[in-house]
């Protein structure tokens, strides 16, 4: 491909010229690894006019925002499909700075939804395209990989299984771990477990979507839980609009809500009832057993079960290639199952450190710290610096 990058006028207060870089993230977990991800850059390439689409943490590190990041996360087909013109004027705005911009160098992160379109508008114009942390090619069979081939220069992965995918395809792909093991505090890696913990938490997500689906069964199953008198529960907030009080109040046992101290929370914890998602790496990274539950929208859920190939959802399952902690979607997360499923691993210590011993296997395949780094070195060579 035949790259066309004009020089840009903006400069630095040295004086130096600054470099043009676009990226895009458009869900909080893509946030924390483009956070990083530009932390990097800067070290090696210097001063970066930096734009495109992202959270707080991106804003943090100097990315020029052309949306406010809460506007970018939408979960779900029907969701997505509410917003259309919201997404579609985005694309037209998101092409239109690019072409006036002319950056070095696209940069997608995950997000897939809409940056697979976008990989296609931007190679049209001849600039070379990066692709951080892959769309979930495993699960929605081989038409992705097909348009990734089409659209992408290199494309970096954070799971060790999708090499030998990307391999087989032909595409320029490099292994970089997971950005987790960059974010997370050394001593929450493999945290030692405590069998008298009487801490269940609760991990309804990020989303106000997900927290409107999933908390209200995750809070019934402690319900259920809590007739034994043994333990207490805490629910995993976020800072933002998310009313957890109107969820919280209605409990008929104490439950405690603690903003942004999930990983503590998690490592104080017997065991974790979390929403599916990268919150399911989080946990099995910090090491403890887990009940996994998804509810979506019945039209989205209809869609997807007609389109996915795998036969698991958790993440952390699937980098362990086999249900290591149970699932439960849909109409299967009721709050009598949730509960069921977390009762063997709060009763048989031995069965609990069983599957802590199999997520520290799965830890150990996800790489090492260091991941920012190693996947702003395999950029530098299209940005020369």
């Amino acid at each position: 491909m035949a790259y066309n990058s004009q020089k840009d006028n903006r400069q630095d207060a040295t004086g130096d010229k600054k470099i043009p870089v676009f990226i895009s993230a458009g869900d909080p977990s893509g946030d924390i690894a483009g956070s990083h991800l530009l932390k990097k850059l800067k070290e090696k390439c210097g001063a970066l006019d930096c734009f495109g689409l992202g959270g707080k943490r991106m804003a943090a590190e100097g990315q020029e925002q052309l949306v406010p990041g809460s506007k970018l996360a939408v979960l779900g087909f029907w969701e997505v499909a509410k917003k259309f013109r919201f997404f579609q004027r985005l694309m037209h705005d998101t092409i239109r700075q690019i072409e006036i911009k002319r950056p070095k160098i696209v940069i997608l992160i995950d997000y897939p939804g809409f940056n697979l379109r976008l990989a296609g508008k931007v190679h049209d114009l001849g600039i070379p395209v990066i692709y951080y942390v892959s769309p979930q090619i495993w699960a929605w069979g081989g038409k992705r990989i097909k348009e990734i081939k089409e659209r992408v220069d290199l494309m970096l992965l954070i799971l060790p299984f999708e090499k030998n995918i990307y391999d087989k395809a032909g595409v320029k792909n490099k292994f970089v771990g997971h950005y987790l093991l960059d974010d997370m505090e050394e001593r929450f890696i493999k945290a030692p477990y405590n069998t008298k913990s009487d801490l269940i938490a609760l991990l309804p997500g990020s989303r106000p979507q997900e927290i409107e689906r999933m908390l209200p069964a995750m809070i019934n199953s402690a319900e259920i839980l809590s007739k034994s008198g043994r333990w207490r529960f805490a629910v995993a907030g976020v800072e933002g609009t998310v009313d957890y009080g109107a969820y919280i109040h209605k409990a008929s046992v104490p439950m405690e809500l603690r903003l942004g101290q999930t990983r503590q929370l998690i490592a104080d914890s017997r065991l974790v009832i979390t929403s599916s998602g990268t919150a399911t790496l989080e946990t099995g990274i910090i090491g403890r057993p887990m009940v996994v539950i998804y509810k979506t929208g019945a039209v989205t859920y209809r869609i997807a079960r007609s389109l996915v190939t795998v036969d698991k959802i958790a993440l952390i399952n699937i980098c362990g290639e086999k249900k290591i902690v149970p699932e439960l979607i849909q109409g299967e997360a009721t709050p009598e199952r949730i509960a069921a499923e977390a009762r063997p691993m709060l009763e048989d210590d031995r069965a609990a450190l069983d599957i802590i011993n199999e997520l520290h296997g799965v830890t150990d395949r996800l790489g090492r710290a260091g991941v920012a780094e190693r996947a702003a070195e395999a950029i530098r060579e299209y940005l020369s610096c």
